[in-house]
C-alpha cells in the first residue's frame, strides 16, 4: 500500500494471525482499546479475512497491517472507520505493540496514514478518539496537527467511563 522511513503499511495476510493476536492481547493494548482484543487465533483469522475483504472492496472499516521494514515483523495496525452519520468524515486508529512503542513509529504511521486517507479516499476531515489518560496517543495526535475539539462520555468503547478525547484534523 505505502511505506514510511521505517514502516511498510500493507494488507493483512493470514500468516499475520499469530502476531496480530499476540499484539492485541498485550496489557497496554487491552487497557486503551479494550474492544480490540481477539479471543483466540480463529477469531483473529476471521478478523483478518474481514479486513482483507474490506480493503479489496475499498469499504470501511479499512484496516491495514504495519510492518517494520528492517525486520519484516508485524508491529501494529492502523485503519479508518466512518464517523457515525457522516460519510465524509472518518475516525482514524493506530496501534504499535509494546516492544516497539516509544520509538516514534506511531507518529510516523499516523502522519503517513492521514495523507493516505486524504488522497485515496478524498476525506477532508479526520478524527482521532483517545481514552482519557492515554497521554502517549494524545501526543501522537497533537504532533500530527490534530486539534482537541471535545470530550465525549458514555461511549460504548469507553468501559471505564472516564471519557473519550476527540481530536480533529482538516486536510
Amino acid at each position: 500500500m505505502f511505506e514510511t522511513e521505517h514502516l511498510k503499511i500493507r494488507k493483512f495476510k493470514i500468516e499475520d494471525a499469530q502476531n496480530l493476536f499476540e499484539n492485541h492481547i498485550e496489557e497496554e493494548v487491552k487497557k486503551w482499546i479494550p474492544n480490540e482484543s481477539y479471543a483466540d487465533i480463529e477469531e483473529t483469522i476471521g478478523a483478518i479475512n474481514f479486513y482483507i475483504d474490506c480493503v479489496n472492496n475499498r469499504h470501511l472499516p479499512y484496516v491495514l497491517a504495519v510492518e517494520l521494514k528492517e525486520t519484516g515483523e508485524l508491529i501494529g495496525d492502523t485503519g479508518i472507520n466512518e464517523v457515525e452519520g457522516n460519510t465524509k468524515e472518518v475516525e482514524i486508529g493506530y496501534g504499535i505493540c509494546k516492544k516497539h512503542s516509544g520509538k516514534g513509529y506511531a507518529t510516523e504511521l499516523l502522519s503517513a496514514m492521514t495523507e493516505f486517507v486524504a488522497s485515496t479516499f478524498g476525506m477532508n476531515v479526520l478524527y482521532g478518539r483517545v481514552m482519557r489518560g492515554n497521554n502517549a496517543s494524545v501526543r501522537v495526535l497533537e504532533k500530527n496537527g490534530y486539534i482537541f475539539v471535545k470530550e465525549e462520555f458514555g461511549a460504548e468503547d469507553d468501559p471505564y467511563g472516564n471519557g473519550m478525547l476527540i481530536y480533529k484534523k482538516e486536510c
